[in-house]
């Protein structure tokens, strides 16, 4: 992944015995170094972060679309509310 182009932090992180080892096995599956394995990850976290609070931000950014209604009118209640084709 790039993050080794760019100047690295060391961070030490204190982890109960059993998700210790939970994490040097998925990090040894993928062929990888601990430090390397979790810094991919942390990173795609932020990365996927990243993508949602734009993605909502250009949601909200957009402007409401007018309501179109059939024959020019809105539909009654009733309409609205008429499930007699799903019983």
């Amino acid at each position: 992944m790039s993050y080794y182009l760019r100047d690295m932090k060391n961070v030490t992180v204190t982890l109960p015995e059993d998700t210790a080892l939970w994490l040097r096995v998925r990090a040894a599956e993928a062929n990888r170094s601990v430090s390397s394995w979790l810094a991919d990850t942390v990173e795609e976290m932020r990365r996927r972060e990243d993508d949602y609070e734009v993605a909502m931000a250009r949601a909200l950014a957009r402007k409401p679309r007018k309501m179109t209604w059939v024959d020019g009118r809105r539909p009654t209640r009733d309409e609205l509310h008429d499930r007699t084709g799903l019983r």
